[in-house]
């Protein structure tokens, strides 16, 4: 078991670290703007990566279907268990909005993604990207009623979904894929061109975001609510993933996948709804930055218990 451990730890985690502390360093001395990168992520590298694994993605509408009931499955589940954790530690309004986002949102798509694609190769890449949009959609919608509580805008909400590029990429992969129509060769090629840029690109924003993303009111977070985040996102979180796969009957390597995806750290977008809508940015900055580094030591031991690596 130590073994596979350390041979994951080696193969996965070390390669997509290496990018990550370069951001970091980056960051740290040269007061990096990552904000430039950000939008390329968000308008190009997104929506390119969605396209080409989806336009190429071996999976079928069972697994299609089976993860997207998973997601929200998922979704209710920790929502339930963040509330419970709320209530039992009798947390203010902002910090149950703020623990309800580190106990939902995970980092599945800057992060997630290029470890699934190292991990399980180009098979589990094509199962993990309907999870990631479906993430994405969850993101705009559910989380920003989770952020804003009582100040939740149904038609605003839905209206942010549509001013994502990633959607339309997926809609147009998907009408494509169903209609057995083809882009034009060269055109086909660009996209999968520019989606191999993700994976370094985004590793790097993410070092960089990691080290911004300490601010003053972290210094004033309560322990018990920090470690309630921490406790839900890196113990409770793999726990309740795998009882979700369980009763939904996910099997093989699909359930990898969707287990480690539902297991990742917070997703840094999360301090950016805590900050917008008030909701505790303090704690849930400090629980991205402790949980991304709890992962490189808790997602290896359970690679190696799903066993992806051969």
């Amino acid at each position: 078991m130590l073994q596979t451990v350390i041979s994951t730890l080696f193969q996965v985690i070390v390669p997509l670290s290496i990018p990550v502390i370069a951001g970091a360093l980056l960051a740290r001395f040269l007061q990096w703007d990552t904000k430039p990168l950000l939008t390329l992520y968000l308008y190009v590298l997104s929506p390119a990566i969605i396209f080409d694994t989806l336009r190429n993605a071996r999976i079928s509408l069972d697994e299609m279907y089976a993860t997207i009931t998973f997601a929200f499955v998922n979704l209710l589940i920790m929502w339930a268990i963040a509330k419970l954790f709320a209530a039992i530690g009798r947390l203010g309004q902002a910090e149950t909005a703020g623990l309800t986002l580190i106990s939902t949102l995970t980092n599945s798509a800057n992060y997630g993604l290029p470890l699934i694609l190292l991990a399980f190769g180009q098979l589990g890449l094509d199962k993990a990207t309907v999870y990631v949009v479906t993430q994405m959609i969850i993101v705009n919608t559910v989380g920003v009623y989770f952020a804003t509580r009582s100040r939740f805008s149904v038609r605003n909400a839905v209206r942010s979904v549509f001013t994502l590029p990633a959607i339309y990429a997926a809609i147009g992969a998907s009408l494509l894929k169903i209609s057995g129509l083809h882009l034009p060769t060269e055109l086909e090629q660009g996209i999968s061109m520019v989606a191999a840029a993700y994976s370094p690109v985004v590793l790097a924003v993410l070092g960089a975001q990691m080290i911004k993303v300490g601010r003053p009111e972290v210094k004033e977070v309560k322990p018990p609510a920090f470690w309630m985040g921490i406790i839900i996102r890196m113990v409770i979180a793999p726990l309740a993933a795998c009882a979700g796969l369980l009763m939904l009957g996910i099997t093989g390597t699909l359930f990898s996948v969707l287990l480690i995806l539902a297991s990742m750290p917070v997703a840094v977008n999360a301090v950016v709804l805590a900050e917008r809508f008030d909701a505790a940015p303090g704690l849930v900055s400090r629980c991205i930055v402790w949980t991304t580094l709890a992962s490189f030591v808790a997602l290896p031991v359970l690679l190696a218990l799903v066993n992806p690596v051969p």
